[in-house]
């Protein structure tokens, strides 16, 4: 028996009314509902600058894209994966043939080294550098002496 998944305007959003046809019999939990999902990121501060690191396994270097647009930092991606099938073969289900995704982070030119934005992509996750600017580096406390 082929099931045939409902579709949707919105993916997004859980498909809690989909009739019993479009369901396997014994999930109905939400791991059976489609959903769009984000890259999850860590973002770390020390005097030298901003480190993101974004979790995205199964990627290439070459399938992303990182644009600076004024002081917004995009991370984008597309991927489509295309298998082929032997003769006889077919997919009772098949949810993982399309990624895309976007993040946005604010960069205050005041604060970052735009021109100093350094990436790369190793063992999963996507590493960026984001240096400060000089003047934006905290200062130690120093002491005054009184006289």
């Amino acid at each position: 028996m082929t099931l045939i998944k409902g579709n949707s305007m919105f993916p997004a959003v859980p498909r809690f009314f989909d009739d019993l046809f479009t369901k396997d019999l014994f999930d109905w939990g939400f791991r059976n509902h489609s959903s769009a999902t984000l890259p999850t990121v860590n973002i770390r501060e020390d005097n030298e600058g901003f480190m993101v690191e974004m979790a995205a396994p199964g990627m290439d270097k070459s399938d992303f894209r990182i644009e600076l647009d004024n002081e917004t930092l995009t991370i984008s991606s597309e991927k489509e994966w295309n298998k082929e099938m032997k003769e006889g073969e077919r997919y009772n289900r098949h949810e993982f043939s399309y990624q895309a995704f976007s993040r946005s982070f604010h960069l205050p030119k005041t604060v970052v080294e735009e021109d100093k934005i350094k990436a790369k992509y190793e063992n999963g996750i996507l590493h960026i550098l984001i240096p400060k600017r000089e003047e934006a580096k905290a200062v130690p406390p120093r002491a005054i002496k009184v006289s």
